[in-house]
């Protein structure tokens, strides 16, 4: 099977193709593949990322209404699977394969096609009889759920997997579906039976195709040579990391508690932004989010003001030139984005609508206050500068250094 390494960056009405050589890596201990990225923002000229967030911050912190909890006697599906920094891979369905691109999202659980492509049945193709729909910030998919063979690399084959096979779907763009790793309680709601469906990493693991039903997850800045994700499938690959991993458990306060979600606190120049708080760590979020008045904190300290075409927090170069390390104090250790680590990558100002010679900051606001049980997300700018282990074995989330942690690319 062949996996893409093309980064695709789509904002608005253009896209550029990069396609530079990965460096050599020694071998991987464990299953891997690489991931391509894209950046997108709707084309409409009117929406902002932050807004791409928020709008999943939202459903996230909806999350009952996603478990079947009835509200004023209404029930819903909801999961957040839209952001404008994606990464996909090359994921075969059926025998044999047809090859979809597929975004992969830690922030959901529910794997589906059909939002390009359109679904190929073959032998192994077998309809549920059951509806799936899912619905999330600004769009939806809804349609059929089929058991079919997937194929993941040459060596990672899940002989019957749940699949959505959508025949509506909004909100995904130069994508095919969602291959979702997050913990399957985000499932439930999306049948109407409520089951709970088995993800991948789920069934590979049941399986024994790999050893631990785990996932570490790599990426690296945007404009470091290195620019392709790498997915490992049952644990952690050293090839990736250059410090020892450190894992805390999955937070118990809901509803952080059903995504991969951890407890952290965040200190800036010595002053306490947020104290020990739940939240989650999340592929499909682009931004650093804040609950409101830890990021109205995090404002004030930085002296950055809000910017009317990116919606970000601008900042002078003298406020750069002042920049504190950002740290977050996970477990017992501490880490920590350096002041580059917190500007957006400003060759992409103009992607965003803005200045090219601006420096805008990466951390937005929620658009929620503080004690609602997800405080934060470390979405894809917080996680580019480190390796992440999604461990569902252990119920645990894990963190280490890689090479890009410090790098000034920004």
């Amino acid at each position: 099977m062949k996996f893409s390494t093309a980064v695709v960056f789509a904002a608005a009405a253009f896209s550029v193709v990069v396609a530079p050589p990965p460096p050599s890596k020694p071998a991987p201990k464990f299953p891997m593949v690489r991931l391509a990225k894209r950046f997108e923002l709707p084309g409409d000229g009117k929406t902002k990322l932050p807004d791409l967030d928020r709008a999943r911050a939202a459903v996230h912190l909806g999350l009952d209404l996603h478990l079947g909890i009835k509200r004023d006697g209404k029930t819903s599906s909801t999961l957040a699977t839209n952001a404008a920094t994606i990464y996909t891979a090359s994921v075969g369905v059926g025998s044999p394969a047809t090859e979809y691109n597929l975004i992969i999202d830690t922030g959901s659980a529910n794997t589906w096609i059909g939002a390009g492509q359109p679904y190929q049945q073959t032998s192994t193709s077998r309809d549920t009889g059951e509806t799936v729909q899912v619905a999330y910030g600004s769009g939806f998919f809804s349609g059929e759920e089929y058991i079919d063979q997937v194929t993941i690399a040459d060596n990672l084959v899940i002989d019957k997997q749940s699949i959505g096979v959508a025949d509506k779907s909004a909100g995904i763009y130069n994508a095919d579906g969602i291959l979702g790793i997050g913990p399957a309680i985000l499932t439930t709601g999306s049948t109407p039976s409520h089951r709970e469906i088995p993800t991948v990493t789920d069934n590979l693991a049941a399986s024994g195709a790999i050893s631990n039903n785990a996932v570490g997850i790599f990426f690296a800045p945007t404009t470091e040579a290195d620019t392709t994700g790498v997915l490992t499938w049952g644990g952690a690959d050293p090839a990736y990391y250059t410090s020892k991993p450190r894992y805390v458990p999955v937070t118990r306060t809901r509803p952080a508690s059903a995504y991969w979600g951890i407890d952290q606190s965040i200190m800036y120049h010595n002053q306490t932004l947020m104290p020990l708080s739940a939240g989650i760590v999340d592929t499909g979020s682009t931004l650093l989010l804040l609950a409101t008045d830890i990021f109205k904190a995090y404002k004030s300290a930085t002296g950055g003001q809000e910017d009317a075409a990116t919606g970000l927090l601008k900042i002078t170069n003298e406020q750069y030139a002042g920049l504190s390390n950002l740290d977050f104090v996970i477990g017992d250790n501490t880490f920590s984005l350096t002041p580059n680590a917190q500007i957006w990558p400003r060759y992409l100002n103009t992607a965003l609508g803005g200045d090219a010679n601006a420096i805008y900051l990466i951390a937005a606001d929620m658009g929620a206050p503080s004690g609602r049980g997800m405080d934060f997300i470390n979405g894809y700018t917080f996680l580019e500068r480190f390796y992440t282990i999604y461990d569902t074995t252990n119920s645990r989330v894990g963190f280490a250094e890689t090479e890009y942690t410090y790098s000034e690319a920004n």
